[in-house]
């Protein structure tokens, strides 16, 4: 059936344990997410991080800023328990992440790793005081730490230093390629002190965020050749919609191939009122088409012209795509390797037949002036034809039939 060549190998790097989830090395790569409620709200950010779970996000970062944030840390940690929610929970601190973690060791306790940003952790003095306390939390605590510096909070102070001596050189380099360097000096120097201070180079995650496409790639692939900790990808501040999707795409779709990155997480801003499940989706689907894992099956259908004036195809494709993925909560566990199955919906004959033939499952639905039938091949062989009102609920059945013969006991 149909093939989806993967993208280019792995780049080695060690391997790190957040809670029972594996980022790195021979461990496929994750999809996270982060929560968009109020920390202290314990019924709505367990109610989102469960949500988040269930879509699929193998991890859920959370906003720790404040003490009754720390405090709800573990409250939303015996929730999610309580609801058979397992999914590693990370803390989000900036600012005061040092005072938060010391104060509230049960906070500390029960989040599986600590995120900190160099660029906000402290000024001056303070700045190595306050990343050291952290660190020696994660120690005491034995979390892994992501090292997450950012575009829009980048240390300030290492940043004017490079620059001025990127102005000292006889050929000055671009402000671009000086700001790239700050990018990575800050994640790397901060990893080397977390490990001086004590933290397992097999407890540190990196990750160096921009806004720009192309910025991103850069920087990535630069530090990618510095260093074996895993690394985690994302587009920082996307955006909403379409231009969001499609530039996270653009972006992490290029280091993937490359066998660039190890966690991703695509930070959507949602529509007002939207599902914050989106971005796990999109990343899923990312990860899917690259052929480098599989979470759901595929539905293959082709986008209509004028041989196809009846919207019937695109409905029934919508409604395949969306039982597929609403049966996925039951079948991942029933049916082991379902998410590899691919659904061929289409709208004449023109590509129908052929695309049909390729899919494990597929339908060829008549275009305008075509007879109305609707042939179904089942593993490239036509087996049934069908017709009349019920297409589209016999097709589903089919597909369920499918399923439960090449997926089920003895499939």
């Amino acid at each position: 059936m149909r093939h989806v060549p993967a993208a280019s190998r792995r780049r080695p790097c060690v391997a790190v344990s957040i809670g029972s989830v594996k980022v790195g090395a021979d461990a496929p790569i994750v999809v996270q997410s982060m929560t968009n409620t109020d920390t202290a709200d314990v019924a709505a950010t367990t109610a989102q991080v469960a949500e988040l779970a269930r879509a699929g996000s193998e991890l859920v970062r959370v906003t720790v800023n404040t003490e009754e944030s720390a405090s709800a840390v573990p409250l939303i940690r015996e929730r999610l328990a309580a609801q058979g929610v397992t999914v590693p929970l990370i803390g989000d601190f900036h600012f005061n992440g040092h005072r938060l973690l010391a104060r509230y060791p049960a906070c500390a306790e029960a989040l599986d790793k600590y995120r900190i940003n160099p660029g906000n952790v402290g000024r001056g003095k303070k700045k190595d005081e306050q990343f050291a306390t952290i660190v020696e939390m994660a120690c005491r605590h034995n979390k892994p730490v992501r090292i997450g510096v950012n575009w829009g909070s980048l240390d300030q102070e290492l940043a004017a230093r490079l620059m001025d001596e990127n102005a000292r050189l006889q050929q000055p380099r671009p402000a671009a390629d000086v700001m790239h360097e700050a990018m990575i000096l800050s994640a790397l120097e901060s990893a080397q002190r977390a490990e001086e201070i004590g933290l397992g180079h097999d407890h540190i995650i990196l990750s160096v965020k921009m806004s720009g496409v192309q910025d991103l790639i850069a920087v990535y692939r630069k530090l990618a050749a510095r260093c074996d900790y895993p690394l985690h990808l994302g587009l920082t501040e996307a955006g909403m919609g379409s231009k969001g999707i499609v530039a996270s795409t653009a972006a992490l779709a290029v280091l993937l191939q490359e066998g660039i990155g190890d966690t991703i997480r695509i930070s959507l801003t949602p529509e007002p009122g939207g599902s914050r499940t989106q971005e796990v989706v999109v990343a899923q689907e990312i990860l899917q088409v690259m052929g480098l894992r599989a979470f759901t099956p595929a539905v293959v259908a082709c986008p209509g012209c004028g041989r196809t004036s009846s919207d019937y195809f695109q409905r029934l494709a919508q409604q395949i795509q969306g039982y597929l993925r609403e049966q996925m909560p039951v079948w991942r566990g029933r049916y082991p390797g379902v998410e590899t199955l691919t659904v061929a919906v289409m709208g004449c004959v023109v590509n129908g037949p052929g695309e049909s033939k390729q899919a494990n499952i597929g339908i060829s639905l008549p275009g305008t002036g075509e007879i109305p039938v609707a042939p179904v091949y089942v593993d490239g062989e036509k087996t049934v034809t069908l017709k009349g009102e019920r297409i589209a609920a016999d097709f589903q059945q089919l597909v369920a039939d499918y399923v439960e013969r090449r997926y089920g006991i003895g499939g």
